[in-house]
């Protein structure tokens, strides 16, 4: 058995603890003068081995607890926490709270979310899969994983492998007499491989991500895999200076859909910092494009039945037809623009990105290449430069050319630019080939044109 795993029901346990800490914290917080309390506690678990060749690295127990209170007076608001859940701590962030919320400023938008959005069904969506690795399994995990990938020819050295098992229980629950409580795991393996000759050495990695260690691909496939995409960055070139359609691979893609969801998400728009604001309505991308949240898809990285507010979660478009259905807000961001709560404070939940192109046909990875015909394969970007504000979007690549539908060469060392409104109206066809690493799933994504600066 795992050293540090919570067993189903010492997480059950766990979970009634919390909840009862909660609504005992909230009925002091009300005796001490509050006319609206929440409470968000949470108890996280996890083991961290890293191997480097062949040998131990590090191996890291954690389990960490938190516990956030926020109490209004009115419109006045106060918020306290700690890592300790021993009663004179939670006591004296009850007083510090009470004491922030006494002084500050009236907020017209402060408060909890309406009391009629809270949650009142609770699936099962499937997310505690405990993983009874012990330390030595994980060692001896990550020592097959790192072999598999260096006994690829060419493979020089290695920058190690990691073996993660994490599980959460957390319980949310506010003066509306909501109560909700999660529990889920998330579990990881991944491996970073250095190739090198006379031109030079490149690096690259490979990892999984599941819910349950039983979806995990296989330790030979995780190695192999590590190995191929450094092996393949052998003989890189820079471009020259030009315009071509552009190809996002899957994990890249789903950052260009980050970036949408950063403009039109309450914050960037009441504060006005975004190139979407008052977009709601409006045509953003191809009429054929549908984007949709699905929060109860089962062992979903992103499912909940609730948001971090106790609003009830719901399938619901984005993007409809390439309209902008609606924006993505919590209820103080909602306030504040006059709206109603999404169910969407503290994120996202699963967002899918529909598969699709301008003539009707969905295609796989081969396909989408087929479809780039000539032009740029982006498997990786750096830096920060996008302004949400603007839409103004720079920032550095490395891929590969891709010639007549086949992959010519790999290319680094280049810049690609756009404003982010003509890369979401120039989308040109949205793969099959769906990354299910994250909660933004999305197939990899065509653009017609973007700039593509080097030598």
């Amino acid at each position: 058995m795992s050293d540090v795993a919570i067993s189903q029901d010492a997480s059950r346990r766990e979970l009634d603890r919390l909840a009862q800490l909660a609504e005992d914290v909230i009925r002091r917080a009300r005796a001490a003068g509050a006319s609206q309390a929440e409470v968000s506690a949470s108890i996280d678990t996890g083991l961290n081995v890293n191997v480097r060749l062949g040998e131990v690295e590090t191996v890291e127990h954690t389990r960490d607890r938190g516990f956030g209170l926020t109490v209004y007076f009115g419109r006045r608001k106060g918020s306290a926490s700690t890592a300790d859940l021993h009663a004179d701590s939670i006591q004296a962030t009850l007083e510090q709270a009470c004491a922030i919320a006494r002084y500050t400023e009236e907020d017209p938008a402060a408060g909890l979310a309406d009391a009629t959005r809270m949650a009142t069904q609770f699936p099962d969506l499937d997310l505690w899969h405990p993983w009874a690795i012990d330390t030595a399994d994980a060692i001896a995990l990550g020592q097959d994983i790192e072999a598999a990938g260096r006994a690829h020819a060419g493979i020089s050295q290695s920058d190690g492998a990691s073996v993660q098992m994490g599980e959460s229980v957390s319980v949310y629950a506010n003066s509306h007499g909501f109560v909700g409580r999660e529990r889920g795991t998330r579990h990881s393996l991944s491996l970073s491989l250095i190739a090198g000759d006379e031109a030079g050495m490149q690096r690259d990695y490979w990892y999984d991500t599941a819910r349950s260690a039983d979806d995990f691909i296989s330790a030979q496939m995780l190695g192999d895999k590590a190995a191929e995409r450094t092996l393949a960055r052998m003989g890189a070139r820079r471009l020259s200076t030009r315009q071509s359609p552009v190809l996002f691979a899957p994990e890249v893609a789903r950052g260009l859909i980050g970036h949408l969801i950063g403009a039109v998400s309450g914050g960037a728009l009441y504060r006005r910092a975004s190139f979407l604001l008052d977009h709601a309505g409006k045509q953003v991308m191809p009429s054929w494009l549908t984007i949709v949240e699905r929060p109860h898809l089962m062992r979903g990285q992103g499912s909940g039945a609730f948001d971090a507010e106790g609003v009830a979660t719901r399938d619901s478009a984005l993007i409809e037809s390439g309209v902008l259905a609606r924006y993505v807000l919590g209820s103080y961001s909602a306030r504040k623009l006059g709206l109603v709560s999404t169910g969407n404070a503290g994120g996202i939940h699963n967002l899918v990105v529909e598969p699709g192109s301008v003539d009707g046909a969905t295609e796989d990875f081969r396909g989408m290449l087929q479809r780039l015909g000539t032009g740029l394969l982006v498997t990786e970007v750096m830096g920060q430069g996008v302004n949400t504000i603007t839409g103004d979007y720079s920032r550095g690549a490395s891929g590969f050319w891709v010639d007549k539908g086949e992959i010519a060469y790999p290319v680094e060392e280049i810049t690609i630019a756009a404003n982010l409104r003509d890369m979401l109206a120039g989308i040109v066809a949205v793969g099959s080939d769906v990354d299910k690493r994250s909660h933004l799933l999305t197939g990899s994504i065509l653009l017609d044109r973007m700039t593509i600066a080097g030598e």
